[in-house]
């Protein structure tokens, strides 16, 4: 490909940025966010999915919404299942609910098509609209507890007590202070800003872990892609099985937690790199659409949604302005596939820091929450404490949406509530009277 015609198309010189630049930022956000090929397999592949299926399904779908945002939106954005999605599919759907990983992925599926279909008919934003603004940070920063807790927990730090349902662990196992050590050097990586942060944190305490022999030696290190054919199509095939309110439900969830993460961060990251002219981002409908077509490709491979990484960030910090920048970061993704053995390096314990550090920097949604208005405190505390006390994102989810016309309308503020909350509201009364019921 001639690199006139990259710089041409790209815009390179609009943009002030050149081909090398690009390379390097497209390079430092796949080291940034390149964890996911191995956390997404450890948490799905705890609901019962072939790891192997999982890899190759992240990497594709990774490469693809990659590939479309760089290509046809032209933003420095790369996309990936994203970390607390496939905690909510992994933990409360299949684990807490009961609910099979194939009839799960089929509702990842749905919420895929009608995720694509709004996309298309431009509802998105009418949608994004409607749900208060304390609404969408709450669910942020209660899916960041989610995962954290998930850490703590895998990584052997948080343990079940029968006195007082849970407590620290007792430090007499070498796998949790394996994990401790991944933490402390993820922290500290973290603290001292160095880009790949958590990518460098896993590798490092794996090879820990193989030296002391917490960790089993891998019998190779590069290989043919894992086969798809154990996740492949699932997803359509048992389409038929979510007919419940309850699956419904879930659907919703997937929609509701990918379409406000993908919003959210798009937006963040398009004011960093500086996109965004008269409180608008320019071509953000085919940003949307790179978005909604790796979810529902990634639904058929055999992956929990995918969605914008603010990993990316790291990427637009070294300069990168141009879609080069995630075209790079799709095919650096696509070379991915060939390391599908380290794999079985990749413990527990290895993927835990990298939970807790993500819970970290979710929950920093926090402070733009409007603590000083009880209305809105109210449903923003049973949102983001519900969900690592339910285990479940979606009963965090639905506290939340039907504490919040109360305390809004018992306020005299229910002109400020939108129809669509309402609708939510009797949504997940529904919800709950079915599940508990």
């Amino acid at each position: 490909m001639n690199s006139n015609w990259l710089s041409r198309y790209f815009q390179f010189s609009e943009l002030k940025t050149t081909f090398g630049r690009e390379m390097l930022a497209g390079l430092t956000t796949f080291i940034s966010m390149g964890y996911i090929l191995f956390v997404n397999p450890s948490v799905l592949g705890a609901s019962g999915m072939d790891k192997g299926a999982v890899f190759t399904a992240t990497a594709l779908s990774s490469a693809l919404g990659c590939l479309i945002m760089g290509i046809v939106a032209k933003y420095p954005i790369a996309i990936a299942p994203g970390l607390g999605v496939n905690a909510f599919f992994a933990f409360s759907v299949v684990i807490g609910m009961k609910v099979p990983w194939q009839t799960a992925l089929a509702g990842v599926f749905i919420a895929a098509v009608i995720f694509f279909i709004i996309t298309v008919f431009k509802i998105r934003e009418l949608i994004i609209n409607a749900i208060p603004q304390s609404m969408k940070l709450a669910m942020a920063a209660g899916i960041g507890l989610f995962i954290a807790f998930i850490g703590l927990n895998e990584g052997g730090l948080i343990v079940a007590n029968k006195d007082t349902l849970v407590s620290f662990a007792m430090l007499t196992k070498g796998t949790t202070w394996l994990t401790i050590f991944g933490l402390i050097v993820t922290v500290i990586l973290m603290c001292r800003k160095i880009p790949g942060s958590i990518f460098i944190g896993m590798a490092l305490t794996s090879i820990v872990g193989m030296i002391s022999g917490l960790i089993p030696l891998p019998s190779q290190i590069i290989s043919a892609a894992p086969s798809l054919a154990p996740t492949f199509g699932v997803a359509i095939t048992h389409i038929g099985a979510i007919n419940t309110v309850q699956l419904a439900v879930v659907v919703l969830t997937f929609l509701l937690v990918t379409f406000f993460d993908t919003a959210g961060t798009l937006i963040g990251l398009a004011e960093q790199a500086g996109f965004i002219k008269d409180n608008k981002m320019p071509r953000v409908g085919q940003a949307l659409l790179a978005d909604s077509s790796s979810m529902l490709v990634g639904s058929v491979l055999g992956t929990s949604p995918t969605s914008a990484y603010i990993e990316s960030s790291t990427g637009i910090a070294v300069g990168g302005r141009s879609g080069f920048t995630a075209v790079v970061t799709g095919i650096l993704f696509l070379f991915g596939l060939l390391f599908s053995p380290l794999l079985a390096v990749v413990t527990s314990q290895v993927t835990a820091p990298a939970l807790i550090i993500v819970g970290v920097l979710m929950a920093s949604a926090l402070k733009k929450i409007e603590w000083d208005k009880f209305e809105i405190a109210v449903p923003a505390f049973l949102t983001v404490l519900g969900m690592p006390l339910t285990y479940s994102i979606s009963d965090g989810i639905a506290l939340g949406f039907i504490a919040y016309p109360i305390t809004m309308i018992a306020s005299g503020r229910a002109k400020e509530i939108h129809p669509i909350v309402y609708g939510l509201f009797f949504v997940f009364i529904i919800f709950f009277a079915v599940l508990f019921g």
